[in-house]
């Protein structure tokens, strides 16, 4: 794991998908292909109850089984730990 952050800022000030589609056509398509190559887990952390969202390229899959294991969240719980500001990015190598 390379980095771990706290998510920045206020979550309601994130640029929505109208931001995507005023990006160029260029950005747009380096974006999807960038998105392709990318795999996640999203869930909550057994110790500190925190949203812990697993980010890395697909060839590190085999790195996140390594990782302790995430407890699955449901929507709701997702959208509490957004406006409580208790959601962690984890860059996995």
């Amino acid at each position: 794991m390379a980095g771990m952050t706290d998510l920045p800022g206020d979550p309601a000030e994130l640029p929505d998908s109208s931001a995507l589609e005023a990006a160029s056509p260029e950005l747009a398509r380096a974006l999807d292909a960038l998105g392709g190559q990318l795999v996640w887990r999203i869930g909550k952390d057994e110790a500190s109850d925190d949203v812990v969202v697993r980010l890395g390229f697909a060839s590190a899959t085999p790195r996140f089984a390594h990782l302790p294991r995430l407890r699955s969240a449901g929507d709701a719980e997702l959208q509490a730990a957004l406006a409580e500001n208790r959601v962690v990015i984890e860059w996995v190598d």
